[in-house]
């Protein structure tokens, strides 16, 4: 090799170098990785979270702490079964640096185990299994959204205390967020003096309700309590109606059973009863100008998931600035949005020990096309995050 050769080499490799440099301290194009259902009875509400997520980085001139974002998406199908290959071909394929996702509580774990054992930065805009801030908590690991546990836990409060239900049943399907959202409405329902006599299920994502409908009718509880989402809360909704429980028996959820499926549902959702960490008609400053932007931006009319975007957005730019950009800083990253105050559309919220919201819970009733705010239920709710050794 020539003394020119080896200087050009030399040369080439102190660039590289640099480069390297460069995009450790945050510089260069930061990937995020969009692991969300874009397929199947989830698919809006994976748009809706892109599109929270979106918007708050655009407002923000398309960077977060000075770095351009780049996104690489996966579908994941709403599918447990191809979750960890999915996740993994954004860390080891793709190289990104934080991972946004997802909906369906099954993915969301086998996300968590990736992250966890890799150290990629995850932010949760909606799954709500309460082992990802419970067992599986992690000091990378992080949810702006909810656990299953809160508004269920919530709204049992809420049948039992304010509505004065003895007797409940609960209807969901038989997975992990069912599972746990059916849990914590019966633990807030027993601890303030009510019952659940009965917990049906059927596997997801089956529709056929018919007969565990006719079992309702023909045990007559005080209250029946819900936990469905997306296209199985639409047909629920109505099917309930056509049934003609809703005129006899009350049927309670979580937002999710209304949230973005008033269209559909119409005139069987009206009256209905939830809980959710969000609600129409909070009239705030910070939401009103949050609605306007997402109208604007996208011609549709936000709802809860798109919150949830918006502040995985907000959490990740609030760990960016304090490293000046530098996701590698990991215990300042941590550090920063376990210290902030995020300024969200649904009210200020904090992160608990375990990296899960602390927030309001409201109580909404469907009126319209809207799920307009009734009351707080309970102000700064806590998952308790049981299992979490973080």
């Amino acid at each position: 090799m020539t003394i020119r050769t080896t200087r050009l080499a030399l040369t080439a490799i102190a660039f590289a170098a640099l480069a390297t440099a460069a995009g450790a301290q945050g510089t260069g194009k930061l990937k995020v990785g969009l692991m969300l259902p874009y397929s199947g009875t989830y698919t809006a509400l994976g748009v809706a979270i892109e599109n929270g997520f979106k918007l708050y980085v655009d407002e923000h001139g398309g960077k977060l702490a000075g770095r351009e974002i780049e996104y690489l998406k996966v579908d994941d199908e709403s599918d447990p079964a191809k979750a960890t290959d999915n996740v993994n071909k954004l860390i080891k394929r793709d190289n990104v640096d934080v991972i946004v996702g997802t909906v369906h509580s099954g993915v969301a774990m086998a996300m968590a185990k990736a992250a966890k054992e890799s150290g990629t930065v995850l932010i949760v805009p909606n799954a709500g299994a309460d082992a990802v801030t419970g067992p599986m908590c992690a000091p990378n690991i992080f949810r702006s959204s909810f656990s299953n546990w809160q508004p269920a836990y919530a709204m049992g409060e809420v049948a039992a205390k304010q509505q004065g239900k003895k007797k409940a049943m609960t209807i969901t399907w038989k997975y992990a967020a069912g599972d746990e959202s059916v849990n914590g409405f019966k633990e807030g329902f027993e601890k303030n003096g009510g019952k659940v006599d009965k917990q049906l299920t059927l596997p997801f994502p089956n529709v056929e309700f018919q007969a565990l409908l006719t079992e309702i009718a023909a045990a007559k509880p005080d209250a029946v309590y819900a936990f469905f989402a997306g296209g199985g809360a639409v047909k629920f909704v109505k099917d309930y109606q056509a049934a003609g429980l809703n005129k006899t028996i009350p049927l309670y959820g979580p937002g999710f059973l209304t949230d973005g499926t008033l269209d559909a549902q119409g005139e069987a959702a009206q009256g209905m009863l939830t809980t959710l960490h969000y609600a129409d008609g909070l009239n705030t400053a910070r939401d009103n100008a949050f609605r306007v932007g997402y109208a604007k931006a996208f011609k549709l009319q936000p709802d809860v998931y798109a919150v949830q975007g918006y502040d995985a957005a907000q959490m990740l730019g609030v760990g960016l600035a304090a490293t000046k950009g530098d996701i590698g800083k990991k215990a300042e990253f941590t550090a920063a949005i376990e210290k902030a105050k995020i300024d969200s559309p649904r009210g200020t919220f904090t992160m608990s020990k375990s990296h899960n919201p602390v927030q309001d819970i409201y109580l909404r009733k469907v009126e319209g096309k809207e799920n307009k705010l009734v009351s707080i239920a309970i102000k700064g709710l806590t998952d308790p995050a049981r299992g979490c050794r973080m």
